[in-house]
């Protein structure tokens, strides 16, 4: 098999639990597919997980490299994203986030489709939501697997994976679940580095599916870990996710018009989504109306009482 062709997987980390890490790292070790590089990408972490990444590349140095910002600065994990796309040598570039887990055959598996499938630029199957993780006895039943919504096992043309996303008939892939052909990463040019940290992945995911074909599985490749610490986590405890939403929609309006894609369905979605998530202004609570009514009220009856008792009992 050396003629197969080379998986990048592309590993950001930031302050993450180094047993997380190292779960990570070693689920790729223990990939059935030999073929494949790692590209660890410190955004700016402090000794701990910083270590256990320069471990595995003194480890492995053929295989997994360690890589970091100027000044190991904190850049986000679309900078991240971008650093290892940008030293990725693979035919195929796959991502796992440090916390996250493969299953031991994702990557023959997947690359076996794409191999037999050369029209198709992205693959995604089944994520596990991986509660049970923690070895906590109520979490044993929590773990779930979404439908995904599209067709399965066969091309999805673009814009019909996006347009599916934004009515919210097919599920948002997991980035540990997906894989992508290099030159379709380097075409669209997925990497924005002015664009917030929180849903860079549906902004990924726009660019790839405007210009090619997606196919989905039913199979479950990777367990996506749900804890508090998790930037997901983060953003819903600081109540921001629609914010983020906006954003979101609001640059893919703007993407669209550039690109002077005129798809019907897709601008119907797109704008039904704009409109449910519209800025709105504070609503007022049920004791502020309560005040102003008692106030109009009281005015209204004044307006009928001779002008000496007015001056007397009301002062504007």
């Amino acid at each position: 098999m050396n003629d197969s062709p080379l998986v990048s997987v592309i590993i950001p980390f930031y302050n993450t639990d180094p047993r997380f890490l190292r779960e990570a790292v070693d689920s790729v070790l223990q990939q059935t597919y030999p073929h494949w590089e790692i590209l660890l990408v410190n955004d700016g972490s402090g000794e701990s997980s910083t270590a256990a990444a320069q471990e595995y590349a003194a480890a492995h140095p053929e295989k997994i490299f360690y890589l970091e910002h100027p000044g190991r600065l904190n850049r986000g994990i679309i900078a991240s994203r971008r650093l290892g796309a940008a030293r990725a040598r693979g035919k195929y570039i796959a991502f796992l986030d440090a916390d996250d887990v493969w299953l031991p055959k994702k990557l023959a598996e997947q690359v076996a489709i794409l191999e037999s499938r050369p029209e198709v630029g992205m693959l995604y199957g089944k994520t596990r939501y991986w509660h049970s993780w923690t070895g906590d006895p109520a979490d044993r039943g929590r773990d779930f697997s979404p439908e995904l919504g599209l067709p399965l096992n066969r091309p999805v043309f673009p814009p019909q994976t996006l347009v599916r996303y934004l009515e919210k008939t097919a599920a948002i892939p997991c980035p540990c679940s997906v894989i992508i052909r290099r030159e379709v990463v380097e075409t669209a040019g997925c990497f924005e580095s002015d664009f917030p940290n929180m849903l860079e992945d549906q902004m990924f995911y726009s660019r790839i599916c405007l210009i090619a074909p997606v196919q989905v599985s039913d199979a479950c490749w990777d367990w996506y870990r749900l804890h508090p610490a998790s930037i997901c986590a983060a953003s819903r405890e600081a109540g921001d996710a629609q914010q983020h939403y906006r954003y979101y929609l609001n640059w893919l309006a703007a993407y669209l018009e550039e690109k002077k894609i005129r798809d019907p369905r897709l601008w119907m979605a797109l704008r039904r989504q704009l409109w449910l998530y519209r800025p709105r202004r504070r609503r007022e609570t049920v004791s502020n109306l309560t005040r102003r009514l008692k106030k109009w009220i009281l005015r209204a009856e004044l307006k009928l009482l001779p002008e000496i008792i007015r001056r007397r009992i009301w002062k504007p």
